[in-house]
């Protein structure tokens, strides 16, 4: 069943892309640094001090990463915060030795040391790049940025605008971040979610237009748990990708468009607003109010002729769909959080009832384990083809993120869903997803409402 927001806020291949590229290009290609620092930035208006975040080189959003399909990325992490860290570099699908995942594909980060990330992007897209070690808290001061890959062969556009949704969690009188990261209540509810909503760094970004432009949009909800219902106005547009990944054909946008945490859409709107008004894309609130997250002043205009709909973009080599008939067929069941049914669950190894469990910080469950272990969620062969059923027994939404692959949605027509590295699902809600798992390692399978991706909702999936 197709979900609303309502639905949603009712409680709250790699070495063939390397080997096209020529080993001098590689030799030729410097490492950058990307430096993790505390740095006070103007989150709020004028009236409010600075707030102290955590930004790659100090910036809110991070500097924008842009390359080409095929390009190779080389980035010298240097991390200069008071705790460990690395760096995920989201929807990628990269060695795994370059995940980023403390703990599991690498170790974290000391303060004071460095770490080198060395990757070919094999798919255009939008992408974006995290922190990934105590990321309930690292993200929500800041470690996110925008990772862009352009097609050899972009679309027909006039321009487009990456546009990075946050949100903070700020004391309204000092308008510093508050230091309440582990409580309880966000964990076993729906997640840190900020009182204080920013559009690349600014909570007024206002951009210039011209009536009749052709802009692609690349939206990207970075925020650490909040869904960003949204809706465009002064615009006709059309989705053409979702998580980086081509839709096919492009689809009209009628009406809302949901976004989870982590996930992105890229959307190629024609501006139809009048020359003197204001174009927006806009945020419905919980009581339908609507809030402009940017704001397009139309100055000009820029044809007398209105463009048709776009030209699908071109495909990624991840765009196929997996062959299932001899699909292995899993399943992974969702449980936990306040007013929830578990009752109990596996926590080093021993079973422990709710009430001890939220005393050790988890409150909730994957498969009735409520920590990530040392045995995997599956062990799959390489290429192997994968169904999977996911059950959330809780009454909060959560977006579940697969590292290092890309999937479909199976809808219960059968039909093919487009390809996503996260999935949303509403609480009591069912979905199905398939994969092939085609990219071999030690693969994250997490809720990316961070607060409960650590107080619970994480497993992984080895690939041999």
């Amino acid at each position: 069943m197709r979900q609303t927001r309502r639905d949603f806020l009712r409680h709250a291949t790699l070495a063939a892309c390397a080997a096209a590229i020529p080993q001098s290009a590689f030799a030729a290609t410097p490492f950058e640094d990307l430096i993790a620092k505390v740095a006070r930035r103007q989150l709020l208006p004028d009236t409010y001090p600075e707030t102290e975040i955590w930004g790659y080189d100090g910036l809110v959003p991070a500097p924008e990463i842009r390359v080409t399909q095929g390009d190779r990325v080389r980035r010298r992490f240097r991390n200069e915060v008071p705790d460990p860290s690395s760096v995920h570099w989201h929807g990628i699908r990269i060695d795994n030795a370059m995940d980023g995942v403390s703990g599991l594909t690498q170790e974290a980060v000391a303060p004071g040391g460095t770490f080198d990330y060395d990757f070919v992007v094999p798919d255009a897209g939008t992408y974006w790049y995290h922190a990934h070690n105590r990321s309930y808290e690292q993200v929500a001061r800041g470690l996110r940025g925008a990772l862009i890959v352009e097609e050899v062969d972009g679309p027909d556009i006039d321009r487009e605008e990456v546009i990075v949704l946050e949100d903070w969690l700020l004391d309204p009188e000092s308008g510093q971040l508050f230091d309440n990261f582990e409580q309880p209540m966000m964990m076993s509810h729906g997640g840190r979610t900020g009182n204080f909503i920013t559009t690349n760094g600014r909570y007024d970004l206002t951009l210039p237009a011209q009536r009749n432009e052709r802009i692609r949009l690349r939206i990207i909800n970075a925020a650490s748990a909040r869904i960003f219902p949204l809706r465009l106005s002064g615009f006709s547009g059309w989705t053409v990708a979702v998580d980086g990944m081509p839709t096919g054909q492009p689809q009209s946008v009628d009406g809302e468009l949901i976004l989870g945490p982590a996930q992105r859409v890229d959307l190629i709107v024609d501006v139809t607003e009048d020359e003197g008004g204001t174009a927006q894309l806009l945020r419905i609130g919980d009581d339908d109010q609507l809030t402009p997250l940017v704001s397009f002043l139309v100055n000009g205009t820029a044809s007398s002729v209105p463009r048709g709909k776009p030209l699908p973009l071109p495909p990624n080599p991840a765009a196929h769909a997996p062959d299932l008939a001899d699909a292995r067929d899993l399943r992974l069941v969702m449980s936990g959080g306040a007013m929830g049914r578990m009752q109990s669950a596996l926590l080093g190894g021993e079973r422990l009832g709710f009430r001890q469990l939220a005393q050790a910080g988890k409150f909730w469950a994957l498969n009735d384990v409520a920590e990530m272990t040392d045995t995997p969620l599956a062990d799959l062969s390489l290429n192997e083809p994968v169904r999977l059923k996911i059950e959330n027994q809780t009454v909060f939404p959560h977006a579940m993120h697969l590292h290092g692959m890309h999937f479909r949605e199976l809808r219960p027509d059968g039909a093919f869903g487009p390809m996503r590295d996260t999935i949303l699902l509403a609480g009591n809600e069912s979905r199905e997803i398939a994969f092939t798992a085609d990219n071999p390692g030690k693969w994250l399978f997490h809720c990316h409402m961070l607060s409960h991706a650590a107080s619970g909702m994480t497993t992984w999936i080895r690939v041999t």
